[in-house]
């Protein structure tokens, strides 16, 4: 997938100027958010906070030692009979995939939801080598449809209504033209079971691998991640090398707090532990591979945004951030959107090719709060912007108006000169004055503050003088 990301201001005001985006957008995370909070919060507030930081200790553990653990899980899984590759970036990813259908004779493949294969463009690599590849993801398959790429780590197809999807469906599927959300699902799952009994090989992502055991964990509510995982002779499986933890035990807390992060659920209706290829019962796949994703991911592990890596992708942080709903998650440019995609977009494909979006933050601290793990989102999207600052890429006008702001307010004299004045603007000023730029870019969307009638500095001079006269 190509990275757009420094087209975000131009595409995130088209969004802001689509009422049928922007109300699809807020009326989904709305609910999402309302849903997490009866889910996190059943049994009081001291309770979810509890298994939250339950939930980030697992995850700094596993990241602590993550060398090790990785170790660890190569040799558990490879015990269970798991053909284990490892790839330094998407265009080994590609390669290793291609080589296991092309060894195997798939003609045609099925994908379960998988970030990582939108990260290296999988499906692309697929139709180029005349591999016939279907998302069955009811979301991603109506992405897939629409020609879009997914709007949202959880829900892709956040932004479209159900009219739309009934229109897509009626052109591409002919489907005979209904509004009944139920019939619509059931004609999607018509046509993709004939795709599950035809395909030679299921594709699929990783929400954990537990290294003691060396199972492969995934989380879902379809059951399509169950038909890609057993029905295919080969399984493919595309994890990022951060996803790895220690014990079944964290995994019990994690798969408690992801989908309550995520859909509100206390648990997702599928919850697979694969162990391995088809066994004794002659039942799964005959070849199971799992693919280790680094991806630019080791190079965060030594910085100080490395606690990015404990995302467990719920989305939680996109349904809380105001900048998100406002403008639905294609603005961002790239596979993460919201908050994390500001924060990890840049860190994986250069900074120099996302710099907008550590701006795309109101920091108003949401997403740290609602994150299952606790990750300081607002502090590394500062860091971020410090780093844009010291790469050279602050605008020299913003960087001299800095500098003559802190001019002004490091001196008594000339502040108090300054708010004086601003005091007199304020009076004849309109609320939206034609102001030259870079200032217009504020009132050209936001009224101008109404200014107090007296300063701080007046009023507690005012008081001192009180208070010599009361003396």
């Amino acid at each position: 997938m190509d990275v757009k990301a420094r087209d975000f201001i131009p595409v995130a005001q088209v969004a802001l100027s689509d009422p049928a985006l922007r109300a699809a957008v807020k009326r989904a995370t709305d609910t999402a958010a309302q849903k997490r909070l009866a889910t996190m919060f059943w049994a009081g507030r001291t309770h979810g906070e509890a298994l939250r930081q339950q939930a980030a200790q697992a995850r700094r553990r596993a990241l602590r030692d993550l060398p090790a653990l990785l170790e660890q899980a190569e040799a558990a899984m490879t015990a269970n009979g798991i053909q284990v590759l490892w790839a330094a970036d998407g265009d080994e990813v590609r390669r290793l995939v291609l080589d296991i259908a092309a060894r195997h004779e798939v003609r045609r493949a099925v994908k379960s939801k998988s970030m990582i294969s939108e990260e290296v463009a999988l499906n692309h690599a697929l139709q180029a080598h005349d591999i016939d590849v279907l998302e069955t993801d009811l979301g991603e398959f109506i992405v897939q449809l629409s020609g879009e790429t997914p709007s949202h780590i959880v829900t892709p197809v956040i932004h479209k209504s159900k009219e739309t999807i009934r229109d897509l469906f009626v052109r591409e599927l002919d489907m005979p033209p209904t509004d009944d959300a139920e019939a619509m699902t059931q004609f999607a799952r018509g046509h993709l079971r004939r795709a599950f009994l035809e395909a030679d090989m299921g594709i699929s992502g990783g929400n954990f691998i537990i290294a003691e055991t060396g199972a492969l964990c995934l989380v879902t509510n379809e059951g399509n991640g169950r038909m890609v995982t057993s029905l295919p002779r080969v399984h493919v499986a595309l994890v990022g090398i951060e996803k790895v933890i220690a014990t079944v035990e964290d995994y019990a807390t994690l798969t408690q707090i992801l989908p309550r992060s995520s859909t509100g659920q206390t648990m997702t209706v599928y919850t697979q532990m694969i162990h391995g290829p088809r066994g004794a019962d002659d039942d799964g796949p005959e070849h199971v591979y799992v693919i280790l994703v680094d991806n630019g991911r080791s190079d965060i592990y030594p910085t100080d945004y490395a606690e990015a890596l404990a995302c467990i992708r719920c989305g939680a942080c996109l349904n809380a951030c105001p900048v998100y709903e406002a403008t639905g998650g294609h603005a961002y440019g790239w596979v993460y959107s919201g908050p994390i995609g500001a924060v990890i977009t840049p860190l994986l494909t250069g900074l120099e090719n996302a710099s907008p979006l550590p701006h795309a933050s109101s920091l108003c601290g949401l997403c740290k709060e609602v994150c299952p793990v606790d990750i300081d989102l607002p502090r590394m999207l500062l860091d971020l912007r410090h780093d844009l600052d010291e790469a050279g890429h602050t605008p020299p006008v913003w960087k001299w108006g800095i500098r003559g702001w802190a001019m002004v307010a490091r001196s008594p004299r000339l502040f108090g000169l300054a708010a004086r004045a601003a005091g007199l603007g304020g009076r004849f000023l309109p609320p939206r004055p034609p102001l030259p730029p870079p200032l217009n870019g504020w009132t050209r969307t936001r009224d101008l503050p109404e200014l107090a009638p007296k300063s701080f500095r007046q009023l507690w001079a005012e008081r001192q003088k009180a208070g010599k006269r009361d003396d």
